[in-house]
């Protein structure tokens, strides 16, 4: 198998390792911190929140930040990441759920995953 293949093959199966801990994650979220008074613009507000968190945590900018910095971006920040980004990202996904389980609060949680 050429490199580019190899590459490619990797990348895809990184990209399916963060969907299985991004379903982790966004079940934590609204097992743990979604009440059923919050309507769903403000569901919508706590999912974004807290992409924005793993964001913070893993490239230190906020995907609004990146936007920014980029003059004509494609996708989303993850689209950009590198293979070692995606896994860091996918094990973050992973970890925060945990904390949030734990009931550690936001600020906590960055910290930790810092």
């Amino acid at each position: 198998m050429d490199e580019s293949k190899r590459l490619q093959l990797e990348r895809s199966y990184q990209r399916h390792l963060a969907k299985v801990n991004y379903r982790i994650h966004t079940y934590a979220i609204r097992e743990n911190l979604l009440h059923k008074v919050l309507s769903k613009a403000q569901m919508n507000f706590v999912y974004a929140n807290e992409a924005e968190l793993l964001n913070v945590a893993l490239f230190g900018i906020t995907a609004n930040q990146w936007r920014d910095a980029i003059p004509t971006p494609k996708g989303n920040i993850r689209d950009e990441a590198i293979i070692v980004q995606l896994v860091v990202h996918s094990n973050l996904d992973s970890i925060n759920s945990v904390f949030i389980k734990q009931g550690l609060e936001q600020p906590e949680r960055l910290r930790q995953l810092n």
